[in-house]
């Protein structure tokens, strides 16, 4: 990282540590985000839900940003499947050189591989922490930034096709976030840093600190702790480490892009729910949305 992107980052993290921030965020209205995208249906690639949600999204970024950008391209699959996919880009402040990225995936997984029950194997996973909750949470800061504009640039990526294939094998998935990297000018000036938040509204919600994030950039898990720590929420944002994640910020970090993953990997009673039919609405709350949303936009503050 630049010398003088250094100093900048510094600047933005004591004035974020430092200030009581107003709360801004509304947990409420978040989750009636996720009761929506639920209402879509599973979000698997080329499905009707999933089509319905990336128009519902795109509709509120229009509605909410200064620019918006749209990634669409076909991935085809190691069964040879071809996926329409799209990525969607908020851009607030575009004219700022100076700039956040937040990330959050969109799509839901096709198969609920770890359910106990083998007939809901077969069915998709509903998704609601695992995909609708870090939506949510971005669209809540949309709607934040609508009202009252950042200090900084921010940009809100919406990543698609990150659920999709076989994580222990690594194909087919992390396609959103590694089509946004790949694509990016080599030459261009990249994010202050980068944020991924995944798997945020469990209502028994606690963050640990992600290995591959603590060596990638770690101050800026520093930072992001400090930050909810001022803000009451250290209970929360926990200062052990948890296990090694393979998450959106791995494409980003590969080309140079200082980013962490924020996610509460432990859902439900010893990970019951995670990639099962059991991530539904009742396992995510108001609360826990409030609190992420809050350290959120007090970040970009």
């Amino acid at each position: 990282m630049r010398m003088g992107c250094c100093a900048m980052l510094v600047t933005l993290f004591a004035c974020s540590a430092g200030a009581q921030v107003e709360r801004e965020f509304d947990g409420t209205v978040a989750l009636q985000y996720v009761e929506t995208q639920l209402a879509f249906g599973p979000r698997v690639p080329n499905s009707a839900g999933h089509r319905a949600t990336g128009d519902w999204i795109l509709e509120h970024l229009r509605a909410t940003a200064d620019s918006v950008e749209v990634q669409a391209w076909d991935h085809v699959t190691a069964a040879g499947d071809t996926l329409h996919l799209r990525n969607f880009i908020g851009r607030f402040r575009p004219d700022m050189p100076d700039r956040i990225l937040y990330l959050a995936h969109w799509d839901t997984r096709p198969k609920a591989d770890r359910s106990d029950n083998l007939g809901h194997q077969r069915m998709p996973v509903p998704g609601a922490n695992d995909g609708a909750s870090g939506v949510a949470v971005l669209l809540g800061v949309a709607d934040v930034l609508n009202r009252n504009s950042p200090n900084y640039g921010v940009d809100l990526l919406f990543v698609d096709g990150e659920d999709y294939g076989d994580f222990g094998r690594n194909t087919d998935v992390l396609l959103g976030s590694t089509h946004y990297a790949e694509s990016l000018d080599p030459a261009a000036r990249k994010p202050l840093f980068a944020v991924v938040w995944d798997m945020v509204g469990d209502s028994d919600q606690r963050f640990p600190r992600e290995p591959n994030s603590v060596r990638g950039a770690p101050e800026v898990v520093e930072r992001v702790w400090q930050t909810a720590a001022a803000l009451g929420y250290g209970s929360v944002f926990r200062d052990d480490t948890g296990a090694p994640m393979t998450d959106d910020h791995l494409p980003l970090q590969r080309v140079g892009i200082r980013a962490i993953d924020v996610i509460d990997f432990e859902y439900g009673p010893r990970n019951s729910y995670w990639h099962t039919t059991e991530d539904t609405l009742d396992k995510v709350s108001a609360e826990s949305l409030q609190v992420v949303g809050d350290v959120a936009v007090a970040l970009v503050r």
